[in-house]
């Protein structure tokens, strides 16, 4: 339960830390003036926004740092199960098996018997010289 907390929590640093990294005038903020960019810095004041989202992605890199610690910490905190087996849960009752309907004996094969030679109509003849892996010369 904890560990779906901060994986939530360290989900949501991480998308907040997208965001104001996109919001962030960079060195070539004046090439983006042509494109709307330059109306975002009259909100906090001329340099106002800088130290604000400044600090704000700081404190966010923080807390993201903190919260993959924790969660490292605590994925070796779990116990794993040792088989596959113990991971399902246990079943109640056993269901019946239905069982698989018999084919009639007179529609199965004939087995070869172990007298150790193949009836004759069954073999192929041997060829003397039959595939392509034989050298050439």
């Amino acid at each position: 339960m904890l560990h779906s907390i901060v994986l939530v929590a360290h989900i949501l640093v991480a998308m907040m830390i997208v965001g104001l990294v996109l919001l962030q005038r960079g060195k070539g903020a004046e090439a983006g003036t042509g494109f709307g960019a330059g109306a975002s810095g009259t909100v906090f004041g001329a340099r106002g926004s800088a130290n604000f989202l400044s600090r704000a992605t700081g404190v966010l890199a923080t807390l993201f740092f903190i919260t993959s610690l924790a969660l490292a910490y605590l994925s070796t905190q779990r116990t794993a199960p040792a088989s596959l087996l113990e991971a399902v849960p246990a079943q109640q009752s056993p269901a019946p098996q239905a069982a698989a309907p018999a084919a009639p004996a007179s529609e199965l094969p004939q087995l070869p018997s172990d007298s150790g030679s193949a009836p004759a109509g069954n073999t192929p003849p041997p060829s003397p010289d039959s595939g392509g892996n034989a050298p050439r010369e």
